[in-house]
């Protein structure tokens, strides 16, 4: 039995009815960069919070244009969070037999079956909606440095602002990361973003017990840190600016030349070896990268952001990943080469892997894309990452085996040597680490 508020439920197309689940709405003002943004009276957010108030007592329906009245996308001037829990109970939907087409500006064509769902929603052909517009819900962690000891992950802490990405890269390994929220690794994992407003805090928080030892922290082991609505929200450079007021060292990747923004603070700890980025570069073709990595930068200001970042100083490298064999392994000679003339300083690879939802996500959007060349990529796919396309074994599941795991290896590291470039960044270093300012006021004795 699922929690309670992350029960899936029925919708119609249209939207017209919402089946409640218990959940209360807060409406809370962003940064609008109109300016037409205004503070609400406290009487009216309460009479708001009481008016989207949904009761679970008797299976009762309400319009959802109560819900549409708050939730609104991205470029509007207000964003809807929950208090409690997510205001807008997750759909899990299945398209028709009909060949699927994504949304517009979306990686994902379908909703799969969640492996903790007990109710899905099927359109018929035509019927499913044509743009989605993104959501976001107030993520009430109560800590916010995630600890791992997987022995082939080149970190063991972590911090990831967000749940779900909007970059709706169609590859992503993180997808199946939603199913744990009620939501489906598709079109939910892109459209239904969390997001952790308290993020700075808690790590001044945790940076400040005496017991806290530091650790390089991966920015960020699930999602991209720096996806379009940070531009916005600006969790991840709060979060920077207490790593930089600690000298705590950080290590970041992302598909974004949004980086570029927090140069300021990344300098800052490359004075103190406390840092380096890698910038994920899947392919050099823009078209594609478009299609496959819809709402990230595109290949060229990628490149743009290794040479901002190179010349401010902090350590950059290149990220060529994933590595989907029979679609972008024949590009890697020339993402090393362009990495190399915007700066970067070192490379790596993994081979793409696709668990549970995102084979079928992948699967679609092949369909949907490149039909001709799908029982091929999938056949590679499936000769380095077993039949399940996901290895399981810690060591192969990054890399994956096989000949044309040898083969991509092979060609990766000729490709590296032929730039002068190294295969492993420089590491943060510790030593300089200071803890940052109380934030109850309490000084140090010594």
């Amino acid at each position: 039995m699922l929690p309670q508020h992350v029960q899936t439920i029925a919708a119609d197309v249209d939207g017209h009815e919402i089946e409640g689940v218990g959940t209360r709405l807060q409406l809370i003002e962003m940064p609008s960069e109109s300016g037409i943004g205004q503070q609400q009276a406290a009487g009216e957010q309460k009479s708001r919070e009481e008016r989207f108030f949904y009761e679970e007592a008797g299976g009762r329906r309400l319009p959802l244009k109560a819900c549409r009245d708050t939730c609104f996308d991205q470029k509007s001037s207000f964003v809807c969070f929950s208090m409690q829990t997510l205001c807008c109970v997750p759909l899990v939907v299945a398209m028709s037999d009909a060949r699927p087409s994504a949304p517009r500006g979306r990686g994902a064509a379908v909703n799969p079956d969640q492996r903790f769902a007990q109710l899905h929603v099927e359109y018929d052909a035509g019927e499913a909606p044509e743009r989605v517009p993104t959501r976001f819900y107030r993520d009430h962690s109560s800590s916010i440095i995630s600890r791992n000891s997987s022995p082939d992950l080149p970190f063991e802490a972590s911090l990831n602002p967000y749940r779900g990405c909007e970059h709706g890269c169609a590859y992503c390994y993180a997808r199946p990361t939603h199913e744990y929220l009620g939501y489906s690794s598709g079109i939910d994992f892109e459209t239904r973003i969390l997001v952790k407003n308290d993020a700075a805090e808690l790590l001044r928080a945790e940076l400040c017990k005496p017991s806290y030892k530091p650790a390089t922290l991966s920015f960020s082991g699930v999602t991209d840190p720096y996806q379009p609505v940070e531009k916005k929200l600006g969790i991840t450079r709060a979060c920077l600016a207490v790593l930089a007021e600690a000298r705590h060292p950080a290590v970041m990747i992302t598909k974004n030349h949004l980086i570029t923004r927090d140069v300021d603070h990344l300098a800052e700890l490359a004075r103190f070896q406390a840092t380096a980025a890698y910038i994920s570069i899947t392919t050099l073709d823009s078209d594609l990268a478009r299609k496959l990595e819809p709402r990230a930068s595109s290949p060229a200001m990628r490149l743009e952001a290794i040479r901002v970042l190179s010349a401010a100083g902090v350590p950059v490298g290149v990220s060529s990943a994933p590595i989907i064999p029979g679609l972008n392994d024949s590009e890697i000679p020339r993402i090393i080469e362009a990495a190399r003339e915007a700066g970067a300083m070192f490379a790596g690879y993994t081979v793409v892997r696709l668990p549970f939802g995102v084979k079928e996500v992948f699967s679609a959007w092949l369909e949907e894309h490149l039909p001709g060349q799908k029982d091929k990529i999938l056949g590679r796919i499936a000769e380095t990452q077993g039949e399940t396309l996901s290895h399981g074994e810690f060591g192969k599941r990054l890399k994956g085996v096989g000949i044309w795991s040898q083969q991509i290896e092979a060609l990766f590291k000729t490709s590296l040597r032929r730039a002068g470039m190294l295969h492993r960044r420089p590491e943060p270093v510790t030593t300089h680490f200071r803890r940052p300012r109380d934030p109850s006021g309490q000084m140090e004795l010594f």
